[in-house]
């Protein structure tokens, strides 16, 4: 999997007016230097570790204060691909009852801290696992499914019935809220139907595969070299015939935006930005993990009104 990235604070976007949509409640507070966050929950709650706040902020809509949710990865400046696991996160999954994962290599780390636990008893949703999707012939999966909302959804089901098995009594709730937040899922799929409508077939870029399913919902052609986005996903250095290539799509203004992942730069992603911005291609920055101050619905809801904006230029 991809190695360290330097990470740098969110830069602002020019030419694309974001959507700040005031969040339902954050998912994570700041949590101690090993970037596990809690929110305080009844003593009774089901104990829940998730891989990271995306997950965590799903768990909580789900469990409401029935659940006590530690998000491992929390912080911007932590990447899940090689994230090193903390005593206190340990403990926390030792006593977890039920286990939130993406899968498909992105946390690994979780897989490791339950071979080396004593907990064999918790039930593990895996997100990948769950969307059912696979490799296509020849390529690597796509794995960041929680761009991918279907998903999301099937992921939500999952989570209410583990929740509904660690704690039948409030197993109705559990589906009830599921259902709920499965409705709020509906509008972000509408907006990508849209997308497509308007703008179906035309090409945009990416830095990494990072939002690349809510690029294909909304039709959109990935016009990015595949060896480009694989280089920078797996941390190595792009060739110089790719990374002209990859250039080139924006001095000859051949795609009509830039989905970059802000999280993650380095010279090759930072000359692509600059390409884009120089030659008035919008960027559109996107993130792995859930900003602060954000829901799980209000981050996907800008950054899906994001990308129809940019297109709209």
């Amino acid at each position: 999997m991809r190695a360290s990235s330097s990470r740098r604070p969110a830069p602002l976007v020019a030419g694309v007016s974001l959507v700040v949509l005031a969040a339902c409640g954050s998912s994570s507070d700041p949590g101690s230097d090993t970037g596990a966050s809690q929110r305080p929950a009844a003593s009774s709650a089901v104990p829940v570790v998730a891989s990271t706040n995306v997950y965590g902020d799903i768990v909580e809509r789900i469990g409401g204060g029935q659940v006590k949710v530690t998000s491992i990865i929390s912080d911007p400046d932590q990447d899940p691909h090689s994230y090193e696991a903390s005593t206190q996160n340990q403990l926390a999954l030792s006593k977890a009852k039920v286990v939130v994962e993406n899968g498909g290599g992105y946390d690994d780390f979780i897989d490791r801290m339950l071979k080396s636990s004593d907990n064999s008893s918790a039930e593990v949703v895996n997100a990948v696992e769950v969307s059912g999707k696979t490799a296509p012939a020849g390529e690597e999966l796509n794995e960041h499914v929680w761009y991918d909302f279907p998903t999301v959804g099937r992921v939500a089901d999952r989570i209410a019935a583990a929740l509904g098995e660690a704690d039948p009594d409030d197993a109705a709730t559990f589906a009830r809220n599921a259902e709920d937040f499965k409705a709020e899922l509906k509008p972000l799929e509408a907006r990508e139907a849209q997308i497509e409508k308007d703008h179906g077939g035309e090409p945009v870029a990416i830095t990494e595969p990072v939002p690349l399913y809510m690029i294909e919902a909304g039709g959109l052609e990935n016009a990015t070299p595949e060896e480009f986005s694989e280089a920078i996903e797996e941390g190595d250095d792009v060739s110089p015939r790719t990374l002209r290539d990859t250039l080139a799509l924006f001095t000859d203004k051949r795609v009509e935006a830039l989905v970059y992942n802000e999280q993650t730069s380095g010279p090759q992603t930072d000359k692509v930005e600059q390409a884009a911005r120089t030659a008035g291609i919008p960027v559109v920055p996107v993130t792995e993990t859930l900003p602060e101050g954000k829901d799980y619905i209000g981050w996907m809801t800008a950054n899906v009104d994001a990308l129809a904006s940019a297109l709209g230029k």
